[in-house]
């Protein structure tokens, strides 16, 4: 292909997609070039269908750290396992381009996001799902694009498209969406208690840029003209369809409605495997030289489609009870929240826990405070930095009465633990008010749909009961959706089996003032306006629910912290008296840290000194010790200082005496300046060990000082 350049601005700043010269070998690729910001997104997928039940879609989106000018750390100096970013990015691009694949269609498909530049200004993550796009619709893989992504910032009222790291900071908003020209298809969004009003006009505001990036791409896709395949979709046999469904259908109707969620899916699973067993006794033998042999082929998708059978009977009946009886498999409204428990102080030697239950969905949550030196150390394309609060979500098999791996977390558990983190992190209070490290962790111990917003209840509390002085309580809800053509219905707190079955999964979280985290997934095309706008409205009165059982369990945040926390208090110094704290090869800190019981110190470039210990007199006995250590005598100034030497001259007799003024800080006494009288001796006036008021009358260029005792005696 002869290499074809297509140019237009993106949220105000150019942006070039590039066809035609690097990677020809894949089905699609394309650079895209925002700024100094470049990405190589490429699509390739194989030409048969794949054996498996489900779509094999891999999205990978990884940052070389060349882009931004570094060199990786450890011992191979070469980028390693994907960090949380790139697991999240992943994620983001994944969930868009997904439901925009026909159904049936088996095809493994792979699509590669690589950041070769970065100029820290314009987001790599939006180049890539526009890259995806672009790759995914130049190529001969047929996908329903295009898509387009953008993030939506919020500044004194007003909305900024992908702002800058400098404008997010002052945003109250981080929201990114993704969609098609017509529809929206992924929310993912950061506020600090924003209106469902306003998240919805934010919302638009983004999807109205999204539809400029889908016409430019359609004019890329006009120019390309590529030629798509005509894929091998999955299809049931109409036969089998209607052997299994005499046979099964009833039983499984009324297994559905089974309200225990394990006795339900073990119902479904004992009618599943009846079927099989039934129909795997049909007679698979083929011709083959007028010899008869089993054909194993033929009855392993044969048995396929008698499983697929049962599933979509499965499925139908879940979406005819909601939209048509609008009863739900459990028996609930389609607005009606599960039982709730909730308890804290589990845990009697950590810092703070709860227990947060929702029908068969369980979180534990666990808070443990630290030093602002356990701060979690981030380096990717940027400068590296440092992540004060961290929440991490656990889920393991038995949470589900399954066995299963138990090894590093995937990118659900890390996806999770994100939504989490950013509902929270916008009521924890500042550093310089409470200057700890944060960790919550969520250990999921029964789930049935929705424990990443059970993780927040739970997350909330246990920091209540910790003492850390949240600005409010913050509780989640999940929200899911069934379409029947232009009806639909939505429901408030969906447990598994709905969300498997539905068309959305959609979760906010916020306090009774706004929202904090908002995350949106959908298996269709796209949602419209009106049921965003209804499903905002819903989930508020379902998260007030909540919040208001949560505060029946825990009323407010604990005034004071566990006393097996860390007690921590934050001084000033001058960011030039850093270095005689820390003394040359650290030698001075840790003299205080070894005679101060082991104290933790952490010290800030911008001079601010952290001092942590469960004892609050050693705290407080090692801030007066640095205060005194870096402490400045001022000439005019008066103190009380005690004698510790004496000055002997070359004759041996006593010229002065040294004092003093707090450890670590002493000046000289003249022997002229010990009294108003003529001093014969300095014994005859002062002895070691006494304490006497001096003046500072004088200090040198090399920092000497100069006291004297006849003028503060002057000034009594």
């Amino acid at each position: 292909m002869e290499k074809k350049i297509f140019e237009t601005t993106f949220g105000g700043r150019p942006l070039r997609v590039e066809i035609g010269e690097v990677a020809k070998q894949a089905n699609g690729s394309a650079l895209i070039y925002y700024g100094d910001t470049v990405v190589l997104s490429t699509a390739v997928s194989k030409n048969v269908a794949s054996t498996a039940d489900f779509f094999p879609l891999m999205v990978i989106y990884q940052e070389k750290l060349y882009a931004a000018g570094k060199i990786p750390g450890g011992f191979l100096r070469r980028e390693g396992r994907p960090s949380e970013h790139e697991t999240l990015t992943s994620r983001l691009i994944d969930r868009p381009i997904r439901p925009l694949f026909e159904e049936g269609f088996r095809n493994e498909v792979q699509v590669v996001n690589t950041v070769l530049s970065s100029d820290a200004v314009n987001p790599s993550e939006m180049a890539s799902i526009i890259g995806s796009s672009v790759a995914l619709c130049i190529s001969d893989i047929p996908f329903l694009g295009p898509i387009a992504g953008v993030t939506v910032g919020r500044i004194d009222n007003e909305f900024v498209i992908n702002p800058t790291p400098e404008q997010l900071e002052k945003s109250d908003l981080e929201l990114i969406i993704a969609g098609t020209k017509t529809a929206i298809n992924m929310v993912e969004a950061g506020a600090k208690e924003i209106s469902e009003e306003i998240m919805l006009e934010a919302i638009l505001f983004g999807h109205e840029e999204i539809k400029k990036m889908c016409e430019f791409q359609e004019e890329l896709i006009k120019a390309i003209n590529p030629t798509k395949v005509t894929p091998d979709l999955f299809q049931i046999d109409e036969t089998i369809s209607q052997l299994v469904s005499s046979k099964y259908e009833k039983s499984l109707v009324k297994a559905v409605s089974i309200f225990d969620k394990l006795e339900r899916y073990e119902a479904i699973d004992k009618l599943k495997a009846e079927a099989i067993d039934e129909f795997g006794k049909k007679s698979f033998f083929k011709d083959i030289d007028g010899v008869k042999v089993f054909d194993s082929e033929a009855q392993s998708s044969y048995l396929s489609q008698v499983a697929r059978v049962v599933d979509a009977i499965v499925t139908k009946e879940v979406r005819r009870l909601i939209t048509e009886d609008k009863v739900r498999p459990d028996g609930r409204k389609v607005d009606e929240i599960r039982q709730l428990t909730s308890k804290v102080d589990l845990l009697p030697r950590t810092h703070g826990s709860a227990l947060f239950t929702r029908g068969q969905t369980q979180s534990l949550g666990v808070v443990t405070l630290g030093s602002l030196g356990e701060n979690q150390i981030i380096d990717g394309l940027g400068e590296e930095g440092t992540k004060r609060f961290m929440l991490h979500y656990n889920f393991p098999p038995f949470s589900v009465g399954e066995t299963g791996r138990y090894g590093a977390p995937g990118r659900r558990e890390i996806g999770h633990g994100a939504l989490g983190e950013r509902a929270l992190l916008q009521v924890l209070p500042s550093e310089e008010d409470f200057p700890y490290s944060i960790r919550i962790v969520s250990e999921i111990l029964e789930s049935n749909g929705s424990s990443s917003q059970a993780t927040i209840c739970s997350g909330t509390m246990a920091l209540m009961a910790a003492g850390v002085p949240i600005k409010a309580p913050v509780a989640g809800i999940a929200m899911g959706l069934i379409m029947d053509g232009k009806n639909y219905t939505i429901l408030t707190d969906i447990q598994g089996m709905e969300d498997h079955e539905g068309d959305m999964d959609f979760k906010v979280a916020g306090t009774k003032d706004g929202i904090t985290a908002l995350q949106m997934d959908i298996k269709i095309s796209g949602i419209t306006k009106e049921i965003l706008k209804e499903a905002l409205e819903q989930a508020k009165k379902g998260r007030l629910h909540i919040l208001n059982h949560m505060l029946e369990t825990i009323s407010e945040v604990r005034p004071e912290l566990s006393e097996y926390a860390p007690k921590v208090k934050m001084i000033k110094v001058n960011p030039d008296k850093i270095r005689d704290i820390i003394g040359a090869g650290g030698k001075i800190i840790t003299q205080i840290i070894e005679d101060h019981d082991n104290v933790k110190i952490d010290i800030e470039q911008d001079g601010r000194v952290f001092i942590m210990h469960s004892n609050s007199q050693i705290i407080k006995d090692t801030a007066e010790y640095i205060q005194n250590l870096i402490k400045e005598a001022k000439v005019g100034e008066i103190y009380e200082a005690k004698i510790t030497r004496l000055l002997m001259d070359k004759q041996g007799k006593s010229a002065g005496a040294f004092a003093e003024l707090w450890p670590g800080t002493e000046g000289l006494i003249h022997i002229s300046k010990l009294a108003n009288e003529r001093v014969e001796k300095v014994e005859d006036v002062v002895s070691i060990g006494d304490v006497v008021l001096v003046k500072c009358i004088k200090i040198d260029e090399k920092g000497r000082i100069d006291l004297s005792r006849k003028d503060a005696l002057d000034k009594k």
